[in-house]
């Protein structure tokens, strides 16, 4: 589990251009879920996960992960960072080795693996972000866009991380890699029910169709923690924070306002597909 107790961070305290990016934030997430952290620009939702990673540590407060206090002073930094895998915006752009296969092992090369076990990590984690056997000996720098998103994904994945954090997964990819990408995630929360999975975005519709539970940030503190379903029913809430709720739930919400009976707070085009059939059949929406 990673907790948070009442966490803050200022930058350049003590300056005339101190900024103060999180107040006071307090949560929870549990073993095996699926977490979305949403926010508007400067809402503090990427100073949020740099501190779960411990690149920084905070101005107040307290981190734990599974139980350990990661901001204690003598705190195993190193053993936080194999235990939590964070995967930058542009992960592409820190591909270096001269072949796929040598980027991916490069972080268990460093954590002292044997080449057997290197080797198994290496093609495992290859296989589950979907690259082949065949990529394995290019060069990165001869993959595609979507393809190098996908190695050093898998780079972070061979180091077999209790928590997978991805900073805006899907930034600068077009509607396929972008799908492909959030497949990848969901598959990933499927097979490994004991990872914790978090993910950045400034998407509502990419929160919407992947995660399970949100968190939203604003103004440096924690506006909701909830069910995406649950956030969903704030929609108003959100827009005025300056989030934009996805279209489909702006499109059910005009249906029902003309009097269509669908149900209350659809977010999805799936959910949505289903209600309208059912008004079709003759029902009254209720999926």
């Amino acid at each position: 589990m990673i907790k948070t107790e009442n966490v803050s961070y200022v930058y350049q305290p003590s300056t005339p251009f101190e900024s103060a990016a999180l107040k006071g934030a307090s949560l929870e997430i549990e073993d095996g879920s699926l977490t979305a952290v949403i926010g508007h620009t400067g809402s503090g939702k990427s100073t949020l996960i740099q501190l779960m990673c411990a690149l920084l540590k905070p101005t107040e407060g307290r981190i734990f992960i599974d139980g350990e206090d990661i901001t204690a002073k003598g705190a195993d930094l190193r053993a936080v960072h194999r235990k939590v895998g964070l995967v930058f915006q542009y992960p592409e752009h820190q591909l270096f080795e001269d072949t796929v296969y040598k980027d991916i092992a490069f972080g268990p090369k460093n954590m002292g693996l044997d080449e057997k076990d290197i080797d198994e990590r290496v093609r495992e984690s290859a296989r589950v972000v979907g690259l082949k056997e065949k990529h394995l000996d290019r060069s990165p720098f001869d993959l595609s866009g979507g393809q190098k998103r996908r190695a050093a994904i898998a780079g972070v994945l061979a180091m077999n991380p209790k928590v997978l954090i991805l900073d805006e997964p899907t930034a600068g990819l077009d509607p396929k890699g972008r799908d492909d990408i959030l497949g990848i995630i969901k598959t990933l929360h499927k097979t490994r029910s004991d990872m914790i999975i978090i993910f950045v975005s400034h998407s509502m519709e990419d929160v919407a169709k992947t995660a399970e539970n949100v968190i939203v940030m604003n103004d440096g503190g924690v506006e909701m923690h909830c069910s995406v379903a649950e956030a969903f029913t704030h929609a108003e809430r959100l827009q005025e924070i300056g989030l934009n709720v996805p279209q489909i739930t702006l499109l059910t919400d005009r249906l029902r306002s003309a009097g269509i009976k669908l149900p209350e707070h659809i977010y999805t085009v799936d959910y949505a597909a289903k209600a309208i059939a059912g008004l079709v059949k003759g029902g009254d929406g209720d999926v």
